[in-house]
């Protein structure tokens, strides 16, 4: 838009125009000031389409073909293969009994797709539900709040990321994802929604978000005798699909969901936005990447988490909306000029550091590939199976086609979809497998077959009933606390 202001100004003092400008001639006065009416009016209007016109494609919608079936089929492999019947949870990561609440979202999303595709069959749908469900109600929550950040498939137990028994915390964002997949699964088999909404009923949530709007997670200080710290919790991106997550279930996390504060910088000629909190102060780095945007389409369409009536094809969460496509864009750009399959976004490793932020931009850099610590290991880069296919789901274009062509066949038979597609090792596979890649797969064909994920039934549950009998909406009897200082517990 600088261009625009420049031209303007040079036209507005040409020696054309300049005389007519600085004239005392009343008409002359009305007809500048016409004039720049309209020449503001212009710029508005250039503005708004430039802004538009990132890279907004119609997403693919219809019948999944053989391909596409032959593949939510490999993906749901990993959870059969890892799936632990004495308490119906799934491993997050190929054969470590162990799992995060943001995984076990993954998995109950693959449930919905496999049993939508006809995959499994409702009474094997129920089984896992309920047997899932019933862990659920025994577990022990961090410090008797909300559940703990990891727990072993096996026993059910709290533990560490290592799988130790103990607690170590919650994490906002992940129990934000989780409580979709709840949501996505009352409305459409109420029959499950009791069961659900006795779990959720259980938590305590004056810990996870405060009078503003803000989300929290909670952590050890193991430098003060493992007191719990309750410290902020998102960044652009994951923050807002966060915020819209708790705003399913009604409440109010204004503050979250806005968009601020960020800035952008431009790569390739677009305006990339970013979290502009300082990684230095608060601990947490600000990536950009592709998977918060792409769950926000798939599941919700870029829509705000208040609405309940919108279709799928305007978005009503305009500014997420909007960086979407900057996100879309700037990659697809990327191998437009440097041949470079590009899909960007957080993945897993086979080996040390054993998990990375894939970034398109961090830490002032682009194309940026580091550690939660910080530190640059370009050589672990990789096209991202589940980033791939969720552009290639939310945008129909020749680029989308070809990440599809390149991702399609990188599995095992037997585990399903590998996590990524190194970009600097002659195109080898990421010898991983993890229940957030397979799951994000299954739930991204599934809209391919359905379109918006979230849908709301109408219907009243035991959730709305207490609410309802408490007098109070959610928001006024869970804001017990201050503000916290703006930290993180996550780098999400």
């Amino acid at each position: 838009m600088k261009r625009f202001g420049r031209l303007g100004l040079m036209f507005l003092t040409s020696p054309v125009f300049a005389p007519t400008l600085f004239s005392q001639n009343p008409m002359n006065t009305r007809f500048v000031s016409l004039l720049l009416i309209i020449l503001c009016c212009l710029v508005t209007t250039l503005e708004a389409q430039i802004k538009s016109n990132y890279g907004r494609h119609p997403g693919r919608n219809g019948a999944l073909t053989d391909e596409e079936m032959k593949m939510a089929r490999t993906a749901w492999k990993y959870f059969e293969r890892n799936y632990q019947d004495t308490t119906g949870l799934v491993n997050a990561v190929d054969m470590f009994p162990s799992t995060t609440m943001w995984d076990i979202a993954a998995y109950m999303a693959a449930l919905v797709a496999v049993r939508e595709m006809g995959i499994i069959d409702v009474g094997t749908f129920n089984y896992r539900i309920e047997k899932m469900f019933a862990t659920f109600m025994r577990i022990s929550f961090f410090r008797d709040e909300l559940p703990n950040k990891c727990y072993n498939t096996i026993t059910g137990e709290k533990v560490n990321y290592g799988n130790q028994p103990m607690e170590i915390g919650f994490s906002a964002i992940d129990l934000a994802r989780f409580l979709v997949w709840c949501k996505v699964i009352k409305e459409r088999y109420p029959e499950h929604s009791d069961r659900i909404d006795d779990f959720i009923l259980r938590w305590k949530f004056h810990n996870v978000i405060d009078s503003t709007g803000m989300l929290f997670g909670a952590a050890l200080d193991d430098k003060n005798n493992n007191k719990t710290m309750y410290l902020q919790e998102g960044r652009l991106g994951y923050e807002e699909y966060a915020a819209k997550a708790f705003q399913l279930w009604g409440f109010q996390t204004d503050l979250a969901a806005r968009p601020e504060p960020y800035d952008t910088r431009t790569i390739y000629g677009i305006e990339i936005p970013y979290d502009t909190r300082d990684p230095r102060v608060l601990g947490a780095h600000n990536y950009v990447v592709s998977e918060s945007y792409v769950l926000d389409g798939i599941e919700m369409n870029w829509d705000k988490g208040t609405d309940r009536e919108s279709d799928d094809i305007h978005s009503t969460d305009k500014d997420i909306a909007d960086f979407a496509q900057r996100i879309y864009k700037v990659q697809e750009e990327r191998y437009k000029r440097t041949g470079i399959m590009t899909a960007r976004t957080e993945h897993q490793l086979d080996g040390d550091p054993y998990f990375v932020y894939d970034a398109i931009f961090t830490d002032g850099y682009p194309w940026n590939t580091i550690t939660e610590d910080g530190r640059y290991v370009p050589q672990f880069a990789a096209v991202a199976l589940k980033g791939a296919l969720g552009l290639w789901a939310l945008w129909e274009t020749k680029y989308t086609d070809a990440l599809f062509q390149y991702i399609k066949n990188a599995f095992d038979p037997e585990k399903g979809f590998y996590e990524g597609i190194f970009e600097r090792k002659g195109n080898d596979p990421i010898r991983t497998f993890t229940m957030n890649n397979n799951g994000i797969m299954l739930e991204t064909l599934l809209y391919k077959m359905q379109g918006k994920l979230v849908r709301f039934s109408g219907r009243e549950s035991k959730w709305d009933r207490v609410l309802r009998e408490r007098k109070e909406p959610p928001g006024s009897f869970i804001y017990e606390r201050q503000r916290k200082p703006a930290q993180t517990t996550s780098n999400r």
